[in-house]
């Protein structure tokens, strides 16, 4: 009996031991973490995947970045969402659709609000162990604490100021050797040679076939040798640091550019950037590629934080729009079946703009929802660039031949291109019978994509500002059905006008402002056939909403069944917000410059002209300074 309680006690001392080592044994696996990879991302500003021989330009000699390639997987088909910095940045730091949450406008007037519990994914990573840094442009249109977003955010900012060598980090490092303001240069800067040889230069076909033209991509094309040698820098300090098998190297553009019609333009010349990803040696496991690959699956920029939180093991929130393309889950054959992607052009400046596109494959659809307003509508920052002024001139003077004039001309609503025959998007489809069919489908992938993320461009900006930027996700989901009816009126524009006229004089008489302010806009579109609206559309010319006044000038003057003039002065002199005051201008700028209606400033008595508002202003006084002659 006494034998068999001793033996009880030892077993029941065996088994508390081994329950004691196994319980500490896990602690210290929980104590001490897994290794995890680290990650760089290199921006170059302002470049479209058509200025690298890695995509097809012989000119595009940049070693560096092709090395990349060798040692890693390009992607033929990588999206920026936006073809403008400030909302491709930010959708790349929230990995959130801009225009469902209220970023899509460039400069913004006023910043949106994150939803609830969502954060940069910087900040994420850094709540996960991570060194954070940022080298140094930032440009978000959302608020945001920079202490939380990075642990430094500078000039100085680098992985190597890390206090423990041994955590993981995340920096991004962007250069503007590229970006827009290296191609404001001065007639005189002619004289200097370029070492990309002007006589090698192939122009895309919209341009004409000038010497400034040609300097200017040249130029360009000496611009991305400098963006590669600094590609070669980082790279040779990852190696020094004994980090280069450790790290993940993103290389890509932060959204297309920068020659005339690209940065600011929903064109592939606007959204389709470079991204070449370094597969390091100690995580290869992490992905299903080998070195050296391409993959034709398309990816946009809400994809890449899902991505790299993937790769680090971290699971996103679920709040976040994109999905990840590398790391655990992502196979190469599932990347290999991604055909489709969103995009997205609002106000770029002082221009105002409401693009909307959506890719399949090798077919691009482009729905222009201010198509009266032509492309090449003035914004003062883009023509201080020589090659913008030398296209207009000659536009103006009559010497380009159709494909060349287009830019400078009113857009039809919706737009069709096949990519693989027309890559420079100059052949509209969208009116060809054998077309219908999949012109339909991609109008109606489009409509769904918007209406499920409650689209906030639905919604004039000054509206968006003071209604919606608190926390635009919530405002779009209690709002859902008003965003579909109102694309559902927008889209009248797209059937006959004989089919739509009904509807839209009801929408004009309708106690609704944004019913009225959307009709006035789809009247605009069918332009001198909606000549029958006109006695409707009048008496909205004294409309309580100040925006839907603008409209109604818009349209009237458009089709110059009124002097629009004393409307807009009256609204300026009465606007109360620089977005009202912005909308304002960019209606009398159109009516002024593409229809022929004269301005008098002296009919302006303003409460305040800053920021974009001042543009406006310096251009229609004829003061805006050419600093280019």
């Amino acid at each position: 009996m006494r034998l068999a309680l001793i033996l009880r006690m030892h077993f029941s001392r065996l088994m508390f031991g081994l329950l004691a080592a196994f319980l500490l044994s896990g602690l210290a696996n929980a104590v001490e973490p897994a290794k995890r990879p680290n990650f760089v991302f290199i921006v170059s500003e302002d470049n479209s995947i058509h200025y690298l021989r890695l995509y097809g330009n012989k000119l595009g000699i940049t070693p560096n970045i092709e090395r990349l390639a060798a040692e890693g997987l390009t992607f033929n088909h990588a999206f920026s969402a936006a073809p403008v910095c400030s909302v491709a940045r930010t959708t790349l730091a929230t990995a959130m659709h801009a225009p469902r949450v209220g970023f899509q406008y460039h400069r913004k007037s006023a910043l949106a609000n994150l939803p609830p519990g969502v954060k940069p994914w910087s900040a994420v990573l850094r709540d996960q162990g991570y060194y954070a840094t940022n080298n140094s442009k930032t440009d978000y249109n959302f608020k945001v604490d920079m202490k939380q977003a990075w642990d430094m955010s500078s000039g100085k900012a680098t992985w190597r100021n890390r206090p423990n060598k041994d955590m993981p980090f995340f920096h991004m490092q962007s250069f503007a050797d590229s970006h827009e303001s290296r191609l404001h240069f001065p007639l005189k800067q002619m004289e200097k040679p370029t070492e990309t040889s002007h006589d090698d230069v192939e122009l895309q076909p919209y341009f004409p076939d000038t010497p400034i033209i040609r300097y200017t991509k040249a130029r360009y094309f000496d611009r991305m040798k400098i963006i590669d040698g600094h590609v070669g820098r980082i790279v040779k300090q990852l190696a020094e640091d004994g980090l280069l098998e450790d790290t993940f190297l993103f290389y890509f553009g932060d959204h297309g550019g920068v020659m005339p019609r690209s940065k600011g333009y929903a064109y592939e010349s606007g959204l389709h950037v470079p991204l070449v990803v370094r597969i390091p040696e100690n995580f290869k496991h992490l992905v299903d590629h080998k070195r050296g690959e391409r993959t034709d699956g398309f990816v946009s920029f809400i994809d890449f934080g899902p991505s790299v939180l993937n790769l680090a093991g971290i699971k996103p929130h679920k709040e976040l729009d994109g999905v990840a393309f590398l790391g655990q889950g992502v196979s190469a054959a599932d990347l290999a079946r991604r055909d489709e992607v969103f995009g997205h052009a609002d106000r770029f400046d002082e221009k105002f703009d409401m693009v909307r596109t959506f890719r399949k494959g090798k077919w691009k659809y482009i729905r222009n929802y201010q198509g009266y307003y032509a492309d090449g509508l003035q914004n003062n920052y883009r023509y201080r660039q020589l090659a913008y002024d030398n296209w207009r001139d000659l536009y103006r003077a009559d010497r380009l031949n159709p494909v060349q004039r287009q830019f400078f001309e009113r857009r039809p609503v919706e737009q069709l291109f096949d990519l693989e025959a027309d890559p420079h998007e100059v052949n509209n489809l969208a009116g060809d019978p054998d077309q219908a069919k999949r012109l339909a489908d991609l109008r109606g992938r489009l409509r769904s994509k918007m209406k499920s993320i409650n689209d906030l461009s639905f919604y004039p900006e000054n509206r968006m500002v003071t209604d919606a930027l608190g926390d635009g996700v919530a405002f779009g989901r209690k709002n859902a059905q008003q965003v579909s009816r109102l694309s559902d009126l927008a889209d009248l524009a797209l059937v006959p006008f004989a089919d739509a006229r009904k509807k839209l004089g009801q929408a004009l008489r309708s106690k609704g402002i944004l019913r009225r302010y959307w009709s006035l806009k789809v009247c605009a579109n069918f332009g001198g056939q909606a000549r029958p609206l006109a006695k409707a559309a009048k008496p909205l010319l004294k409309d309580k909403d100040l925006m839907v006044r603008v409209r109604a000038a818009e349209f009237l003057g458009g089709i110059k069944a009124v002097d629009p003039m004393p409307t807009l002065y009256d609204v300026v002199n009465t606007a109360e917000t620089e977005q009202e005051l912005m909308i304002a201008f960019n209606t009398i700028v159109y009516l002024r410059d593409q229809i022929g209606h004269k301005y008098d400033p002296e009919k302006v008595k303003l409460k305040f002209d800053k920021g974009e508002v001042y543009r406006r202003v310096q251009y229609l006084a004829g003061t805006e300074p050419n600093t280019n002659y």
